[in-house]
């Protein structure tokens, strides 16, 4: 049921990312909505089949194997038979900011990445709770989801930023006010996607992370240790759409319109959630 669910999020998505750019670019006239009908199927596309790789690359991935990481590899290894899932591929991330994530649109095609702060802050058992939590992610079909509303607000929130730079509504015959809530409905819907699709799934994945890992206390522990230094160390990355994708809310180090909305519920309501199992 909550493949389903996830799928008919991901198409709804997709075809509201479609919608806006026919809203943007009706400004310009009939030329403007097939221009931007091109774009917006364009968009979906790379959304669909590279939005993985652009996260990975995001965060300077680099992939490891037993031979590279032999530990985090096998770690991986083990969860992920217990969860019933394929290998993913793993990565590390060389970022001080303790994270993790995990991507790709299929459990066949996923992926997890951790953080060098990660690593080198959580002891195993913590550990072995934030890399099953991820793979419950994989499990539940979250990734694809997640991935394609990163790109999507990354997307409305260039809209929002390069609109009126690029001339929305310098034609004599547009409406400004319509292109200024154009800008405006981009930034809004930008980080309303994000806080709608992370909030909710990241209860289910800490439940389901817990039974893969066969106890909820290294995640309680890794959450705690995560939040807390999450909030001192800011997470370097080109892309803040991408919050959504990470375990806990990543600092950015600088207030903008997406801090606005949280991507994730707060950590003392998942780990009173957790300490319920």
């Amino acid at each position: 049921m909550n493949v389903f669910y996830n799928n008919m999020k991901t198409a709804m998505l997709m075809a509201g990312l479609m919608a806006l750019f026919v809203l943007v670019g009706s400004i310009w006239g009939t030329q403007g909505m097939i221009t931007a009908l091109v774009l917006g199927g364009m968009m979906n596309f790379v959304a669909y089949f590279a939005s993985d790789k652009i996260a990975i690359a995001a965060m300077q991935g680099r992939e490891v194997d037993a031979t590279t990481a032999p530990e985090l590899y096998a770690m991986v290894d083990r969860l992920r038979r217990r969860a019933g899932l394929p290998m993913p591929r793993v990565y590390i991330c060389p970022h001080e900011a303790p994270n993790a994530f995990a991507t790709g649109r299929s459990p066949s095609r996923a992926a997890v990445a951790v953080t060098r702060g990660c690593l080198e802050l959580l002891t195993p058992s913590e550990l072995e709770g934030v890399i099953a939590h991820e793979l419950a992610h994989v499990k539940h079909r979250d990734t694809l989801i997640s991935c394609i509303a990163a790109t999507i607000a990354g997307v409305l929130a260039f809209l929002a930023q390069w609109g009126m730079f690029l001339g929305i509504g310098r034609d004599r015959n547009s409406n400004p006010l319509l292109a200024f809530l154009t800008v405006i409905l981009a930034a809004v819907g930008a980080a309303v996607i994000k806080a709608m699709i992370s909030r909710s799934r990241e209860f289910a994945a800490d439940a389901d992370g817990a039974r893969i890992a066969g106890t909820p206390m290294g995640l309680v522990s890794a959450l705690r240790k995560l939040d807390a230094y999450a909030r001192r160390i800011p997470l370097v990355q080109p892309n803040p759409a991408q919050n959504n994708l990470f375990i806990v809310e990543p600092f950015s180090g600088a207030q903008t319109l997406m801090d606005l909305f949280a991507t994730h519920p707060p950590t003392e309501k998942r780990i009173a959630a957790l300490m319920q199992q």
